[in-house]
């Protein structure tokens, strides 16, 4: 299930800064990154399954392995884990008081992003002028 344009979508910010964000929310990226991309996951262990809360991001410049890169978020996802196939994220009941944390975590990384000047509006005015 993929959150649609009312979360983190779009937001641009340092690879610094979107680590330090998603860290403090309990999303992390433990060798799920490339040289222009990184995949931020919350491991959800309950009693209908194995869900993963994922962020994609991908790299607008710089090197995602010397730690200089700038990131784009892509849209979040929430998916079932199935061995071992891996993570579907589409056709799948999601329990809702799951999907209802998830959407918390969220909006509290794109308030802490807020907070630092990092919006999906202002990442759009910057693409309009350049």
């Amino acid at each position: 299930m993929y959150f649609d344009n009312k979360t983190l979508e779009n937001i641009t910010a340092p690879q610094e800064v979107l680590v330090s964000v998603m860290e403090k929310n309990g999303l992390e990226c433990h060798g799920a990154w490339d040289y222009d991309r990184m995949t931020f996951d919350k491991r959800f262990d309950l009693k209908e399954g194995r869900y993963y809360l994922r962020v994609f991001c991908s790299a607008i410049s710089g090197d995602v392995g010397n730690k200089s890169a700038v990131l784009t978020i892509g849209k979040p996802a929430i998916g079932k884990y199935y061995y071992p196939h891996g993570v579907e994220y589409e056709d799948e009941v999601f329990p809702k008081h799951l999907v209802k944390e998830c959407e918390q975590i969220l909006a509290s990384a794109k308030k802490q992003f807020a907070d630092l000047g990092f919006t999906a509006e202002e990442a759009s005015k910057k693409t309009v002028k350049a």
